[in-house]
């Protein structure tokens, strides 16, 4: 019997459901079963019966959440047979370890669920892989025709001006503890600045786990004792805290694709807005879709109307899953 897509996917008040392999995917809440895209924990909460995932998200989650955080871990590892559906992972660009999964029914669409991704290099993850597929389900963050986020390289060029321009000014850079702060240190290493970085406390495990990884960070002090470190990346809630107390006359800036609206950074009282992001941008999302070619479109979360406009004037179906929960964690 051939399947229909819903009867393969469909969203639940835990999240995407599986009900031919009886599995959840990124699942808000805590279930029996759960495959995770990726680490963020908006995406990768504890609790759950048994957790499949890439190795390295595996080890974010124990790094985050302890090594209890489930009951039982398996690694993705190739196809997958679970139930009446073969499950694959496949690197989706957005973080380390991030992937998007494919469920392939014995009968029916194949469905592609995007998790986030990127598809700029970065050189702190793998790429971002094409998979073939009937359904793509994916997300829409910046969907929107006004993002279109810059050259990261660029970008951190305009963080080492500023911080030649301005020697004597510490530069706190907010970014979040997994991804994007190792992302930023690798764009400043790129960019040319050798010198030792200072990070705040929040972000040394998991910088720590990426040198683990093989991935260069160069040398980095505790933001405690940062010496001569004239680039310090923290966690963006330490902007709110007396912690930035410690810092004379900083320039603060904040790594974000969100930047790109310049309220935002007013909001945040950001004087050295950095575009960097993570996610797709709306040329990369548009693109993405085309380049698939799959028959019908499923946004999980972001600015829907926008791709659901767009997928209706290419001809492409396409519905909103409005999934509650998800960016829960600062871009």
């Amino acid at each position: 019997m051939t399947l229909r897509a819903e009867e393969i996917v469909c969203p639940t008040e835990a999240g995407l459901y599986c009900a031919p392999g009886d599995f959840h995917i990124d699942p808000l809440r805590p279930v029996a079963r759960a495959l995770v895209t990726h680490g963020h924990s908006d995406h990768a909460r504890p609790g759950h019966g048994a957790v499949m995932a890439t190795r390295q998200t595996l080890d974010i989650m124990a790094i985050r959440y302890g090594e209890e955080f489930t009951a039982s871990r398996q690694i993705a590892e190739g196809p997958v047979r679970i139930g009446d559906v073969t499950v694959s992972f496949h690197p989706a660009g957005h973080v380390l370890g991030s992937a998007q999964i494919l469920i392939t029914p014995d009968s029916g669409p194949r469905i592609l669920i995007s998790g986030d991704y990127c598809r700029t290099p970065n050189p702190c993850c793998q790429a971002w892989e094409p998979v073939a597929c009937d359904i793509f389900i994916t997300e829409a963050t910046f969907g929107l025709p006004v993002f279109r986020h810059p050259d990261p390289l660029a970008e951190a060029g305009r963080l080492i001006a500023s911080m030649a321009e301005f020697p004597e000014r510490p530069h706190l850079v907010g970014a979040y503890a997994l991804g994007k702060a190792q992302r930023v240190i690798a764009l400043a290493r790129a960019a040319g600045h050798l010198a030792p970085i200072a990070i705040h406390g929040a972000l040394k495990r998991l910088c720590d786990y990426h040198i683990e990884q093989g991935i260069d960070l160069g040398p980095l002090v505790p933001a405690t004792d940062p010496g001569e470190a004239q680039l310090v990346l923290a966690p963006p809630s330490a902007f709110a805290s007396p912690w930035v107390q410690r810092f004379r006359d900083p320039v603060l800036s904040y790594a974000s694709g969100w930047m790109t609206v310049r309220a935002r950074a007013r909001q945040r009282g950001v004087e050295l807005p950095l575009v960097i992001s993570d996610h797709v941008d709306w040329p990369q999302l548009t693109q993405t879709i085309r380049d698939l070619g799959p028959e019908e479109v499923w946004i999980t979360h972001g600015t829907e109307d926008g791709l659901l406009r767009w997928c209706e004037m290419n001809g492409i179906p396409a519905r909103p899953l409005r999934l509650i929960g998800y960016e829960d964690e600062p871009e």
